[in-house]
């Protein structure tokens, strides 16, 4: 494992990921990030939107709360 970047949690239980590593993530403002944990390690993950039928990350918009993508929102027309 990457020794990575150290920092300190702030009063209010805070940290910043670096410039860098949002960079290498594409984690951009307003993204949001989901925070879970595997074994001893706390994991931190961007939570990108999803398609409800095939999976797919490309092009998803949303319909009535659920994520479709271009391909099976042209296979529904």
């Amino acid at each position: 494992m990457d020794a990575g970047i150290a920092r300190k949690i702030d009063d209010l239980g805070r940290v910043v990921i670096p410039a860098e590593m949002r960079r290498l993530f594409h984690i951009n403002e307003g993204d949001t990030l989901l925070i879970g944990v595997e074994d001893d390690a706390i994991i931190v993950r961007k939570l990108e939107a999803t398609c409800t039928f095939c999976g797919s990350t490309e092009d998803v918009t949303s319909f009535k709360g659920k994520g479709i993508c271009a391909t099976c929102r042209s296979e529904l027309s």
